[in-house]
This record gives C-alpha cells, sequence and structure tokens, in this order.
C-alpha cells in the first residue's frame, strides 16, 4: 500500500528477507550491530551473575537507572566528538576541560559567589552553569583558532592543552577539593531528588511519543512534497512502534527503580510523618539523561537539518574540495571546537554536580572514554562518517563494559582499560573492513 507512485519498493531478485526488510524500513545494518552487541553484553552480564555469582544484579531497575546516569557526561561529549572526528580532527583535550571547568564552576559556587550574593542564593547555581558552558566554549575557541589560523595540528594543541588545563584546575584550588556545591545545582548531578519522578517521567514519554509521531508524519508529507521516495506504510509504522516502545520500556525502567528507605525515612521525616506501609516513590528520569537527550536531539538537528551539519560532512568528505567550493572550512574549525568546549562545559557541571564537589580527578581519561565512544558508535577515523545515536550507544556499550565488570568482580581499574582498548582497535578494525566492503 502506497500514497504515491514514487513509494514503490522495487523487489530484487534473490533478495533475502532481512535485507528487504532494512532497505524498506531504512534502517542502518550498523545500527543494528551496535544495539545488538550493546544487548549482548547486558544479558551476558546478567547471565554471568545468576550462574556464578547467584545474583543477576545487570538487568535491574537500579543498575540500569544508574548506568544511563553515568553515561550522560559521556555520551554528551561523545556527540561534539562525531563533529570533530568527521572534518579529520581530533581532541584529547575534553577530559582536561572538564577538571578545569569542574574546578572554576566549584569555586564559583562555594568560595566567590557566597560573600557577595549570600549563601543559598537561587541565582548562584544559574550563574555557575552559564559560566561553565561559556568557560567550555571559550577554551574551544581557543584551540579552534590555533588549529585553523595558525595550521598547528588539531592533535598537538589538544595535547597541550590535555597537559595545560589539567595544571590549570590543580593550581585554581591548590590541589584542594572544593565541595559542597550549591543543593540547586547538586540536583543536575542526578539522585533521588535529581529526578523527575514517575508522574513527570509519563508526561515526558507521552511528549516523546506524540513527538515520533509527529516527526514521522511531517518527514513522510516532506518526501512526499520534494517527490523522494516513500517508505511502504508498513515500514512506518514498524519504525515509529519501535522508537516509541524503546521511550515506553526506557519509563517502565526508570519508574521501577524506588528510592533507598533511608532517603525515604528521610523525606517523610521533613513531612512530619512516619513512613506509610509499602511507601514506594520512583525516581524517574534522571536530570542528567534529559540534558543528555536535549542534547542529542539538537546536535541531530545540527547535523541533519542544517547547512551546518552539511559543511561538516563535505569538509570531513574533502577538505580540499570543500574549500574551493566555498565553505569557509577555518571558521568551521573555530566553530565545531568551540561547540566541542560547550559539551565538554555541560559534561562538568553533570559531573561536579553528581559528586556533589570539584576534584583534581575530576574528567581524567574522560577523553579516551569519548573518542572510543565516538569511534565505536561507528565514527571513521579516516573522516567524513558518522552519527550522533552512534555515539551514545557507543557510550553505552563502553560503560556497560565498565559497570558489569566491577558487578562481576573485576572492579580493578587494569582490567577495565584493557577491555576498553581492545574494544577500541576492534571498532577501528571493523570500521576498515565496513568501508572496504562498501567500496
Amino acid at each position: 500500500m502506497s500514497d504515491s507512485p514514487h513509494s514503490a519498493q522495487t523487489t530484487t531478485p534473490g533478495e533475502g528477507a532481512v535485507r528487504r526488510f532494512l532497505r524498506a524500513t531504512e534502517i542502518d545494518p550498523r545500527l543494528l550491530g551496535m544495539v545488538g552487541a550493546l544487548l549482548l553484553i547486558w544479558l551476558g552480564f546478567h547471565l554471568y551473575g545468576v550462574w556464578v555469582l547467584g545474583e543477576g544484579s545487570f538487568l535491574t531497575p537500579r543498575n540500569l537507572w544508574n548506568l544511563s546516569v553515568q553515561t550522560a557526561s559521556i555520551g554528551i561529549m561523545a556527540t561534539g566528538m562525531v563533529l570533530v572526528i568527521i572534518t579529520r580532527n581530533i581532541d584529547l583535550s575534553v577530559g582536561s576541560i572538564v577538571g578545569v571547568v569542574g574546578m572554576y564552576t566549584g569555586l564559583l559556587q562555594v568560595e566567590w559567589l557566597p560573600p557577595m550574593m549570600g549563601l543559598g542564593n537561587p541565582m548562584i547555581w544559574v550563574i555557575a552553569v552559564v559560566f561553565g558552558i561559556t568557560l567550555g566554549a571559550l577554551i574551544g575557541l581557543f584551540h579552534g583558532l590555533l588549529i585553523a589560523y595558525l595550521a598547528i595540528p588539531s592533535f598537538i594543541v589538544t595535547l597541550g592543552g590535555l597537559m595545560m588545563w589539567r595544571g590549570m584546575a590543580f593550581l585554581a584550588s591548590s590541589g584542594r577539593t572544593i565541595s559542597p556545591v550549591d543543593t540547586t545545582f547538586a540536583l543536575l548531578g542526578g539522585g533521588p531528588y535529581g529526578a523527575i519522578g514517575a508522574t513527570g517521567s509519563w508526561i515526558l514519554c507521552a511528549i516523546a511519543c506524540a513527538g515520533i509521531a509527529w516527526a514521522m508524519m511531517r518527514g513522510r508529507a516532506a518526501r512526499k512534497l520534494h517527490g523522494f521516495a516513500l517508505r511502504p506504510i508498513w515500514a512506518e509504522y514498524v519504525v515509529g512502534g519501535i522508537s516509541a516502545s524503546v521511550v515506553v520500556i526506557a519509563t517502565l525502567v526508570v519508574n521501577a527503580y524506588p528510592w533507598p528507605k533511608g532517603i525515604l525515612k528521610d523525606y517523610y521525616a521533613k513531612l512530619g510523618q512516619d513512613v506509610p506501609e509499602g511507601a514506594f516513590i520512583a525516581h524517574g528520569f534522571a536530570y542528567p539523561v534529559i540534558i543528555m537527550v536535549a542534547v542529542v536531539l539538537m546536535m541531530t538537528v545540527l547535523m541533519t537539518r542544517t547547512r551546518f551539519g552539511r559543511y561538516v560532512f563535505a569538509i570531513g568528505g574533502n577538505p580540499e574540495a570543500a574549500a574551493l567550493s566555498g565553505i569557509n572550512t577555518r571558521a568551521m574549525t573555530v566553530k565545531i571546537f568551540a561547540l566541542m568546549g560547550a559539551l565538554a562545559g555541560i559534561a562538568a557541571i553533570i559531573a561536579s554536580a553528581r559528586l556533589n564537589s570539584a576534584t583534581n580527578a575530576l574528567g581524567d581519561l574522560d577523553e579516551l572514554m569519548v573518542i572510543a565512544a565516538a569511534v565505536v558508535g561507528g565514527t571513521s577515523l579516516a573522516g567524513g562518517v558518522g552519527t550522533i545515536y552512534g555515539a551514545i550507544i557507543g557510550a553505552l556499550v563502553l560503560v556497560s563494559l565498565q559497570t558489569g565488570m566491577v558487578l562481576i568482580g573485576f572492579g580493578d581499574g587494569s582490567y577495565r582499560k584493557i577491555v576498553i582498548g581492545v574494544a577500541l582497535v576492534l571498532a577501528v578494525y571493523l570500521d576498515i573492513v565496513y568501508r572496504k566492503r562498501i567500496k
């Protein structure tokens, strides 16, 4: 069934059912591979816990909720790293940017603003957030200027930034831990109070499902308007149904994770009540996860619906041709690194809020996790290829590996580094194989 002659789907003789399904739904096979790998990792860790440890603790609402919060800061930065790598650059400084932004943001809240504005002033957290994002963007802007206008390789510039900003973070506090941060600011890191609860989560779920339906209808109308081939109606329903199902399942999971008993007791004590029998207050979606989703939507629109995104892919595909076609590649490089810095600033805000402090270890080695997340998610180091959703799945894969190893008793950081290293090399090898097959 179709509503346009352009929507007719031709069938290639001998084509398999799976290939026909993927062609009709336009689902990226690499996306299926990444999702399949993620599900195998989850299932493997859970079954190992059941069979060896006597308890499966991975596929539980508690662990999956914590996993989503832990992925937020890495995922946010990975969306920016996709743009950097697509344009054949690299940014080794993002972890140190997280450290220096987190430190100065902490000092702003703890030592600088309270004497001027008063302790607990409601504007402190707002100023801290704006300051953190701006500082990150300025650092990224500085890197971009050096790379674009002085022709210094991005590897060298950001390697220098990795060391310089980490040193500045240490000097800013003389090695001290700055805590506690503003109480409202701390909510941005998650936790029982840093989430929107069951009702808010279902409202967000309904909005998301409505947004999916609207996007599907708008996309189909746009295709029809421009005379592009339409997907079969059944394929539209399948894609929309899968997308909505993921949102609903995620909502069910986060709403199945209750507040801990101690926090529940404190909450009712503040109300002057005893804890009711069978009291259950769900966490719902945490603020870091909501921020990450907002960033993903913004970056997806930026990459797929704007001239800026088209220029990014053009530069990555052939920098010389892009320059000859009139694209200001230097200005684009500056903008990309400034955006990367701003995203690192957002990650710093989430990380310091989650710890309720700013420490010198904040963001340590995050640059490796972020680059690995982008590459595992399908971004090619050769440039020109990458997706935002792939980077998020890549971040989920890496954080899942780390979390799973802790749960099964391999909490030593050495083991986790080995696994991340193997995953990174394997991802690059698979990218090379894939690129050879499509040539």
